[in-house]
């Protein structure tokens, strides 16, 4: 990929349906010298693989490219959208976009992709992750941190490895049956980056509200964290509870030095015995408050610093959640296909530096079940995801059998909590840290360079 200038990239909106309805707002191009002003259309997939569309442009072919004739005036508003897959907070919304529309037929369904230069994508990237009333200082650190994972991702990109973070490790031995999984973007084979959660939120123009998310793009335009002469892989997550976490807690085996596990507050943290590898350190972590940049904001910082449907999380620096057990092994036999029966003890095996499990052995009467890592051990213990794998488990008996009739989970921060941590990042530029500052915090060692001007 070359970055000598700025780059267009193609970010899937929509991938695997079976219809879609698009209207345009402006002059398009399309085809072979076919021009459209505005219009609805509606889109699906045609016989032998290709793409149909009708409405205001009638067009049968292998894949679609629709062209504004203006970047800045020509929009297209994509209909039911469904943002935060899988999460807590899924919906669907109508999403307004700049820049071309291109529309392909895959193997599972349409593909609805938005063409757009990156430095475009990014503006709709920290509007949509976090609020774009944020303070200038999280914005422009923010815009560095999305720039950089997009492009450490693009250049790194293998077509040997697609798919393979998708695919588990299954391993059985007896009635033990190790399940390991994790999740990255190369899934996406047919276009660079998706929308949503699984790769970074990009909602397009719909919440980009304020002028001051285009002015940190631009105010730092090419910019990205560098370690060793390389594009730093730069993560982040909504809160990391206090502590972040290593790299290889949520996705390969390698550790990288500039995602070191860092106290997310001022100075050295005193009172706990870190890393928290041992059970008991980490349970007298994430049952207390410890002071921390992202430990409770006011209600009206919160209010500016994040978007509306994150709002409804209130509870994500320290959170409790229980199950009965029929229902909590109801739960896992639905997410793995395997029925563990009556669930006997959720046991930690192995944890990560901020606590987070990356390892877990589920027993049950029928079988054992182990698993890992982070994101796969969230999904397996909730009907969407946990908030985070930072927990401990208590239970409460049946008087009668002795077995346990109810799990309850105390838990801390929200996500898998590698690099920038979102709102402890948000708090300290309000506390007066500028956007270097905030990235050296959370990115030990890594510097700020210039890519493309």
């Amino acid at each position: 990929m070359d970055i000598s200038g700025e780059p267009t990239i193609g970010v899937g909106l929509i991938s695997g349906a079976l219809s879609a309805k698009v209207t345009l707002s402006g002059s398009f191009s399309y085809g072979e010298g076919g021009k459209v002003s505005s219009g609805d259309l509606t889109i699906f997939p045609s016989e032998g693989g290709g793409v149909s569309v009708r409405g205001a442009i009638e067009l049968d072919a292998r894949q679609v490219v629709v062209k504004p004739e203006n970047f800045q005036e020509c929009r297209f508003t994509l209909h039911d959208v469904t943002i935060g897959i899988g999460f807590h907070w899924e919906r669907k919304e109508a999403q307004v976009f700049q820049g071309s529309l291109l529309i392909t037929s895959g193997e599972r369904g349409l593909n609805i992709i938005n063409e757009v230069p990156l430095e475009s994508y990014l503006v709709s990237v920290i509007s949509s992750e976090m609020s774009a009333a944020n303070h200038a200082e999280l914005l422009k650190a923010h815009a560095i941190v999305a720039r950089s994972w997009l492009l450490a991702q693009l250049l790194g990109s293998d077509p040997a490895k697609l798919d393979r973070m998708e695919q588990p490790t299954r391993i059985k031995q007896g009635s033990t049956i190790e399940i390991v999984r994790w999740y990255d973007r190369e899934s996406h084979s047919e276009f660079d980056v998706c929308a949503d959660d699984h790769c970074q939120r990009y909602q397009g123009i719909s919440k980009a509200f304020s002028a001051s998310a285009s002015e940190a793009v631009e105010a730092t335009r090419g910019a990205v964290l560098g370690f060793a002469g390389e594009i730093c892989d730069a993560r982040y997550s909504k809160c990391c509870g206090g502590l972040t976490e290593v790299y290889s807690s949520a996705w390969a085996a390698k550790d990288l030095p500039y995602l070191a596990s860092v106290y997310d507050g001022p100075g050295e943290l005193t009172g706990y015995d870190l890393p928290l590898a041992k059970e008991k350190e980490a349970a007298r972590w994430i049952t207390s408050l410890p002071r921390a940049y992202c430990c409770g904001p006011s209600p009206e910082l919160l209010e500016r610093i994040l978007p509306d449907f994150d709002l409804e999380t209130r509870d994500y620096y320290r959170w409790v959640v229980s199950y009965q057990a029929d229902e909590l092994r109801e739960i896992v036999r639905s997410r793995l296909g395997e029925d563990p029966g009556s669930i006997l003890a959720l046991e930690p095996m192995a944890r990560g530096p901020s606590g987070r499990l990356i390892r877990l052995r589920i027993a049950g009467q029928k079988c054992t079940l182990i698993i890992g890592k982070e994101l796969e051990i969230r999904k397996v213990l909730s009907r969407s995801h946990l908030y985070s794998s930072a927990f401990v488990v208590r239970h409460e008996e049946n008087p009668h059998t002795g077995y346990p009739e109810r799990f309850i989970l105390k838990g801390a921060g929200w996500g898998h909590g590698v690099g920038l941590c979102q709102i402890g990042a948000a708090v300290m530029a309000e506390l007066g840290h500028a956007s270097d500052e905030i990235l050296a915090h959370y990115f030990r060692g890594a510097t700020v360079r210039k890519v493309y001007g």
